[in-house]
Parts: structure tokens; sequence; C-alpha cells
């Protein structure tokens, strides 16, 4: 297996001269009443580390929590029937996996995939100058929040929530461009901030433009009324001390975006800065229309700075 310093979002093995392996697994909570589509969202989300590495999902496995003293059967076919929708459009194969009983219902999926050693993209290495691309909008921790709350009124949160953590980070940049990506990483539990941590180095720094992160509509508004989930509280205080930001400038729902803990979030991609734009139109070109360059990496001392 190889050995690097760095957090990386799955664990990579040498297959041969050519290949790395990757394998993930993951799994969440409801997140939506709906049972096909939580299990759409469930397989996005651990579908997710094999895109952020720069691989392809070959095959993958069911885990799966499930009360059957409470819940009906077809409940959970449904919910597989959601996870497989998902891996059938990766591209991949969906081959079993192992079932147990449980009070909470938690779905998600064991994944293999593979990718070319000069392909492989890393949470680390990142360079000056590389604009930071952001494939998702942010929020979807805090529209979780008010789902299981029911306190979201207006249903254009819902859908666009919905629609965000189902959707699958694949991206499929062009080999020209593909290698101009320098680190990536997917933005999930520990938030924006937490995963963009893992990208600096101590001669880095990040410049984000917070205006500029794209949110999911409404969501702020939420975050105004308190409905934060809980992991976003330990997210700024884990991470808030790599953080350097006037908070007089910006209202605490803006700085709430920072720390959202997201589910199936999208990709945070550190890009050559003579071809970041091609990137973010061909990442467009796929779906993704609310990607956005959100920041700049400088030299500095590891920082994340909010301007």
């Amino acid at each position: 297996m190889a050995s690097w310093n760095g957090n990386e979002d799955a664990a990579i093995f040498e297959l041969d001269e050519r290949r790395y392996g990757v394998l993930t697994v993951d799994f969440i909570t409801p997140v939506v009443d709906d049972a096909f589509t939580w299990g759409q969202i469930a397989a996005a989300n651990s579908l997710s580390d094999v895109f952020a590495m720069g691989g392809r999902p070959i095959v993958a496995l069911n885990t799966v929590c499930f009360p059957t003293k409470y819940l009906e059967l077809d409940v959970l076919q449904k919910i597989l029937e959601g996870g497989f929708e998902r891996v059938r459009t990766a591209g991949a194969f969906l081959v079993g996996g192992h079932s147990v009983q449980d009070d909470e219902p938690k779905y998600g999926l064991v994944v293999y995939g593979e990718v070319d050693k000069e392909k492989l993209w890393r949470t680390s290495g990142a360079k000056t100058g590389d604009k930071l691309i952001l494939t998702k909008p942010i929020g979807t921790g805090i529209a979780i929040t008010a789902i299981k709350a029911d306190m979201i009124e207006d249903e254009a949160t819902l859908i666009e929530a919905t629609a965000s953590m189902k959707k699958l980070n694949d991206i499929v940049l062009p080999d020209d461009l593909h290698r101009n990506v320098n680190a990536a990483t997917d933005v999930t539990g520990f938030g924006l901030a937490g995963h963009l941590s893992d990208m600096l180095s101590d001669e880095t720094d990040c410049e984000i433009f917070l205006k500029s992160i794209p949110s999911i509509s409404g969501v702020k508004e939420l975050a105004d009324m308190g409905l934060v989930p809980e992991g976003s509280y330990r997210n700024q205080a884990a991470y808030e001390k790599f953080v350097e930001v006037n908070e007089k400038i910006f209202a605490p729902s803006d700085l709430d975006m920072l720390y959202d803990a997201q589910t199936s979030g999208g990709l945070l991609l550190a890009v050559n800065s003579s071809c970041a734009d091609q990137v973010l139109n061909h990442v467009r070109s796929k779906g993704f229309e609310q990607a956005a360059i959100i920041g700049e990496f400088k030299a500095g001392t590891g920082k994340i700075k909010i301007c």
C-alpha cells in the first residue's frame, strides 16, 4: 500500500506499474424521508471518495443496518434500489453486501475502484497560484437539519438539496485538464473549512472569496433561525484555528457555511490558474451549474483567509 503524509480520501494500493487500486467505505443515517432517494444519496456519498482521487468505481458492496421490527422490508428494498441506480449510473457493479439488525437505519457502500498512476489526485499538492474550484453548493447539513425538524417552508430548498446530494461527483475531465488538477478532495462531514485544511501545507494559504461560495437557496435563512447541525459546531471548534476572518464584514450565516457538515458534497479542486476557467466550464457542462472558483492558493503558513 502506498504510504503518504496527509488525510487521503480512500486507501490506495499498487496494482502494477500503471494502476492503483482505490478502496473506501462509507454509510449514513437517513437524510430524507423517501427511501429510494435516501438510497441514491447514500450511494453517491460512498462513491464520491473514488471520484475525489481521480479514479473510476468498479465494484461495490451494500452495507446495511435495518430495523426489521419497526420498518417493512419493502422500505429496505427501495433503499437498495436507490443505491443500485446510483452504482450503475456510475458505471460500476453492485455485487452483494451485508446487513445487520439495528434500531436505526444506516446505509452505504464499500467501493473498489482504480486510477492510472498519472491521474491520481491527492488531498495535498496545491501550488501557489492555483485556483480553488467548488463543484457543488454547500448547505446540505443545514437543509437536512431543517428537513428533520419539518421546518423547510420553501420547497426549492428541499429540491435543491436533494438533487445536489444524489448527484455523482463524476466530472470526467479530459486528460489535458485532469493533469492540471494539483490536489482534490470532496466536501463531506468536516465541512468546507475542514476538508480545505487538508489541502494546505505549511507553505501555502488559501484566500477564500466568501461571497463566491455557492449555497443551496434558503439555507442561510435557516441558519439564522438556528437550524445548524451539531456537527457544524464541532467542525468550527476543530478548524477555526486555521481560519482568519474579519467577522465584522460577514453575517454569522455566511460563516456558518464554512463549517456546515455536508452529506455527499462537491469536489474541491486546486487547478493550475492557466486552465482554471476551462476546468470550470467543463464541470458546468457536466451538470454542475453552480460550480465556481471560490479561492486562490498563495504562499503562506497553512491558513484559510476569508476575504
